[in-house]
Formats: structure tokens, sequence, C-alpha cells
């Protein structure tokens, strides 16, 4: 029996055991997690409770290593008193009727003071579990990496002539852009159907620099060696669905956030509203969330090309007839498109279907401009439209 000052013990006072209306809510609470080395309900040294692990170099309960702790973290022992000269007996029932007594016996017992953390060393310690749990992760995610499969020498040489036809169809981005002209956007307005209105001057300016991104898109197709196996008919249909989603996505990954600006053919650097009184409307807002949140990925060409070649290879474009043979090829994409992610190793968590988003982003633009093309053509003069601008984007599916 764990006892101060055993020749005290018949001075305990009649007592009535009353039990704390919270009791049973408190030993459900506590007999959660039991570590291992404790022997099934073995006791707190200080009350007799179930103990719940080693708490300040003794076995304890919950209830004794709250009250250690707080007794010396706010120096409140000084202030504690006992009613019979410090000789009360101390278990689960009586350890509330006296502080005095039951820091005595956590004192007695041997539970350690300087064990008890100030609040610098408790923020010091927190910080430092949380610096621990951080580097695990970094390497559980580096573990992770290196178990995950890379390209193999196939799909090293597809990654390899994806990334060449993107580089040798897309305009080099110049260190000295021209940024579209101030006086550019006073010219005629025509209503839209989106309330918004249509600057014709600038809306001309847009497709000058529309007509040889097109021809770009459909160089960087015909270089991918699938792509001219494929029926004429499915080509047309496959290059006239992704043709505003790839534009799109090579403006948005030349977006400067100092500037607020995208960078169209390499060269023109165009504003928001710019981009927006040209025709585009509400798709422009997209296209410049876009590229701000693709800005954080740090993609290089080949994440580009491939994510290009993605969305080329669309087997659920209306009216293709080489359905399995193009999800196929997208597929073979997708997954040197994952391998190579794997090989980069980027630091940003759950990277592979964070970026498959934004692939669903360019298609949910390309529906868009579909159908923002449609007012287009009624409210603006026809001999605006360059013929391949028209070719291109007429008859779309919307």
């Amino acid at each position: 029996m764990h006892i101060l000052q055993p020749y005290c013990i018949n001075r305990w006072p009649d007592v009535p055991k009353r039990k704390r209306r919270n009791s049973q809510c408190s030993v459900k609470s506590m007999s959660g997690y039991i570590p291992s080395y404790l022997e099934k309900d073995e006791p707190c040294v200080v009350c007799g409770d179930k103990a719940t692990g080693y708490h300040y170099r003794c076995i304890t309960c919950e209830g004794c290593k709250g009250f250690f702790r707080r007794t010396i973290q706010k120096n409140l022992h000084p202030s504690y008193s006992c009613k019979y000269d410090g000789c009360c007996f101390i278990d689960k029932i009586t350890r509330n009727q006296c502080q005095l007594c039951r820091f005595k016996k956590c004192i007695s017992v041997g539970m350690a003071i300087d064990l008890v953390l100030d609040d610098n060393k408790r923020v010091a310690k927190r910080r430092l579990i949380e610096e621990n749990r951080e580097r695990r992760k970094r390497e559980e995610m580096v573990r992770t990496m290196q178990t995950r499969p890379q390209p193999d020498s196939a799909e090293w040489e597809l990654i390899r002539m994806v990334t060449e036809a993107h580089q040798n169809t897309n305009a080099s981005w110049k260190q000295k852009r021209k940024f579209l002209p101030d006086d550019i956007g006073h010219g005629q307005m025509v209503p839209s159907s989106g309330g918004d209105r249509v600057d014709l001057e600038v809306f001309s300016e847009f497709t000058k620099i529309m007509t040889p991104a097109i021809t770009r898109v459909v160089d960087f197709a015909k270089k991918l060696p699938m792509f001219s196996e494929l029926p004429c008919e499915d080509q047309i249909i496959l290059l006239k669905g992704c043709c505003m989603e790839i534009m799109s996505l090579r403006a948005a990954v030349r977006y400067d956030p100092e500037s607020d600006t995208l960078t169209l053919s390499g060269e023109m650097a165009v504003k928001r509203e710019h981009l927006k009184n040209g025709g585009l409307g509400v798709v422009s807002d997209a296209i410049f969330d876009l590229g701000k949140s693709l800005a954080q990925f740090n993609l290089d060409d080949t994440e580009v090309a491939l994510m290009q070649a993605v969305l080329l290879m669309s087997s659920d474009r209306s009216g293709l007839t080489s359905v399995e043979k193009i999800e196929q090829w997208q597929e073979a994409y997708l997954l040197a498109f994952e391998h190579y992610i794997n090989y980069r190793k980027h630091n940003i968590p759950h990277f592979w279907p964070k970026l498959l988003m934004k692939v669903t982003d360019l298609r949910m633009i390309g529906a868009c401009h579909a159908s923002r093309f449609l007012h287009m053509k009624v409210e603006c003069p026809n001999e605006l439209f360059p013929p391949l601008f028209l070719e291109v984007f007429e008859d779309q599916e919307v």
C-alpha cells in the first residue's frame, strides 16, 4: 500500500466517497491506447487508478500525470495546503480532495520535476516533433519516388519524339517581348452574347497571331508517327478538337506574374482585358487562371509536349472511326507521361493527379471557346476571320 506517512492513516476523517459526474466518461477516454510495456490493469503508483504509461519517470494514470504537470508548470505547490496535517490517504476516490498530499505522493514515488517542460521548452519540443514528422514525410516521399517505375527504352524513344515535335513547332520565347500597344482597344465595339463587348481592332490583331499558332499545332501533330497512321477524317477531327486546348496550354505556360500577361506566339505579351475584349470573353479568365496555377508546377518542355500529345489523342471526340487505336495511343502517352513525372521527382505532393486535372481544365477551355466562337460568327464581320481560323473552329462539337 502506497502511503506517505503510515502512522497518520487512522487520522483520515470519514469522507463520503463521491463519484464525479464525468468519472465514467473519463474512464472511457483513458481506456483507449495502453502501451505494450504495461501489464494488463497495471495501477498508477500515485492513486491506484489504471495506468496509461510512464509519465515523468513513473507509471501513472492520465489524471496524476496532468495534475503533476500543471502543478510544476504553474508553480502551484507553494499554495497547496492540507486540513489534516499532510496525512491524507491518496487513492482514485480521494485524490482530488487534497492537492498537497497528492503532490507529496507524486514526489515520494519518484515523479521527476526536471522532466516537466516550461512553455519555451514545450514549444521547442513541439517544433522538433513537427520537424521530425515533416522529415519522415520527405524521406517517405523519396522512398516512394524511388520505387515508382520510370520510362523504359521504348518510352524514352516516344518521349524524345514528342519533345522534339513540340520544340520544333513552338515559337521560342523571346527575351524582348512586344506588348500589345495601349492605343489598341479603343476601336469599334460590337455587343457579345455574354453581356460584354468585342473590340474589332483587338480581335483582328488576335486572329493574325492565332493563324501561325494554329499552323504550328498542325505541324506538331504531323510529326507524331502515330497521328500520321490515322485516316485523314480522324486527323481532322482530332485537330479541330485539340487546337484551342494546345494553343491555350502553350500560352498558359508562358504566364508572367510580374506583368500579369500571357505571351502569344513567343513574343506578343497580352493582358487579360485585351484577351477578353478581343473576343474570348470569359475564356480569357480561364486561360489566365490556368497560367497562374501551372506556374507552381515548373513544367519542362517534355511535360508540356506530353500533355499536348494526350490532348491530341482524345478518343472521345465525336465522329472518330479509329476509337480503339486512338485510345491505345493515348494510354501509351499517359503511361510514358506518368513514368517521366516519376523520373523528374517533383516535390509537389500528388503531382501526377494534380497535373491530370489541368488536362481536364484545358478540355473545358476548348469547349467554352467552341461555344464562344459560334456567337462570334454572328457578331463579327466574316472578313475578319482568316480562312484557316474558320476551317479549324467552324462546326466544332459544343
